[in-house]
């Protein structure tokens, strides 16, 4: 196998992209905005609407250069709920919605702890266990209907391949359905009587089988071409690094969420009040992870992302100890209770200004989860911010360790779902970043620090 077509389905942006396994490299994409739908039940994602996206891509795609497989790859809290005719028993929630926020206290009761389970306890429908929670009590007579739940990434691998799955990167991500350290469902699962309604556990590089009859004439593409399980974006990041590069080191994956997963971290108890959890692997290992909304952040606070800053406005910002202090989002990250403020007169900068202060909070806040999950060595940028040369040097500054830059393509996960079909060939592009780091950067983030507040690691 040689071109591997990659889903990746992100909160903000759906893609296919094409990976060329001799080149480990992305060869051509397509994308279209992942809206969510308000009508019916609750908001919700629109399946049928991305299904045609997704086949009509892969017939353009593959009438350029023929596929060989496919693999997928989503965005985590989201449950698929399956009737016995395997269709939607109750539309795909979407995990911004406040609905499960109702039956909290509740919820509350039933969840495992922290210490079992590494999951936070998170607002909204960002824990897999609470949206289901939520479903099953609001919804009574359709849940009574669901015969199958399926974690995200293996529903579309399910519309492929008619193998239904559930994979364990997306299954210990928050969700408070996993024991990370056991292997095992938590004991919540089990005490809701939810066990048998899962699909069987498989591994992210699980072959399900080949494309079924129905998905190759919508697609275009051969019946029988092999379709791969899946994998939760953020450890498709990792997962080349995983492959090719000794512990101890970190990866920050950015998108819509900043993921940041230390491998070899130094051991510390994880602050599940403060958005660190334990992820998993695809090779089924826990990861100490943190968290927080950078890019929504960065999409929201920048009008103009393709601005040119230049190092004098870099230096000037930081000379000016010019901060944005957390959190913008509010209610989730490493200062969930904070409320956003500036030090400076937010009107009063320029375009080039705004877009320097933006990148240093979100260096910074980075930064400020390196420390929360113990992490030690180098650190690789994954995705978006991987191009922001700003973000690159107040992050080096602030850790005073390596920053490597990875892959800054439009689908920064992609490679590592195409290591799913062979991960032998998994490679990793970096490069160190050398760039402009001026004097007073380290002065700016032990004052952004006496500001928000470090978290103590020694």
């Amino acid at each position: 196998m040689k071109t591997i077509a990659v889903i990746d389905i992100g909160k903000t942006n759906a893609k296919v992209a094409l990976v060329d396994l001799d080149r480990f490299e992305e060869i051509a994409v397509r994308k279209t905005a992942n809206g969510v739908t308000v009508e019916g039940l609750y908001p919700h994602f629109d399946v049928e609407r991305l299904w045609r996206f997704i086949v009509e891509s892969l017939a353009a795609l593959n009438a350029e250069t023929p596929i060989d497989a496919i693999s997928v790859t989503t965005h985590g809290a989201t449950a698929v709920l399956l009737d016995g005719n395997g269709d939607l028993a109750l539309p795909l929630l979407d995990y911004e919605y406040t609905g499960p926020d109702t039956l909290a206290a509740d919820y509350d009761k039933v969840r495992p702890p922290f210490a079992e389970t590494g999951t936070a306890r998170l607002p909204m429908g960002l824990n897999i266990g609470a949206q289901i929670y939520w479903q099953g009590q609001t919804f009574p007579e359709l849940f009574a209907n669901v015969a199958t739940i399926l974690t995200y990434a293996q529903y579309w691998s399910y519309r492929l391949s008619g193998v239904l799955s559930t994979e364990l990167t997306s299954l210990g991500c928050h969700t408070d359905l996993w024991n990370p350290y056991a292997g095992d469902f938590s004991t919540m699962v089990d005490a809701r009587g939810w066990r048998p309604l899962f699909a069987p556990v498989r591994r992210a590089n699980d072959c399900l089988g080949g494309l079924t009859a129905q998905a190759a004439k919508e697609s275009g593409l051969p019946a029988g071409l092999p379709v791969f399980c899946g994998i939760h974006d953020s450890n498709a990041s990792l997962l080349p690094h995983v492959l090719t590069r000794p512990a101890p080191f970190s990866v920050v994956s950015t998108g819509t969420w900043v993921v940041i997963m230390a491998m070899g971290a130094r051991k510390m108890a994880l602050d599940e009040a403060r958005d660190t959890l334990i992820n998993v692997n695809a090779l089924g290992d826990p990861v100490p992870s943190a968290r927080f909304m950078g890019g929504r952040a960065f999409a929201t606070l920048v009008p103009d992302p393709g601005i040119t800053v230049s190092e004098d406005v870099e230096a000037a910002m930081a000379a000016r100890q010019c901060m944005l202090l957390p959190a913008v989002p509010e209610g989730s990250g490493p200062f969930p209770r904070a409320k956003a403020r500036w030090t400076c007169e937010e009107d009063a900068l320029t375009g080039a200004e705004r877009f320097a202060v933006v990148s240093f909070y979100l260096a910074m806040m980075s930064a400020t989860c390196l420390d929360l999950i113990g992490a030690e060595g180098e650190i690789v940028v994954e995705g978006p911010f991987a191009a922001n040369r700003t973000f690159l040097g107040m992050l080096r500054a602030a850790t005073g360790r390596p920053v490597l830059i990875g892959s800054q393509s439009a689908t920064g996960t992609s490679l590592g779902a195409a290591c799913l079909a062979d991960g032998t060939r998994a490679q990793v592009h970096t490069k160190e970043f050398g760039g402009y780091v001026a004097e007073n950067y380290r002065a700016y983030a032990k004052k952004w620090w006496a500001e928000a507040g470090r978290p103590e690691t020694a």
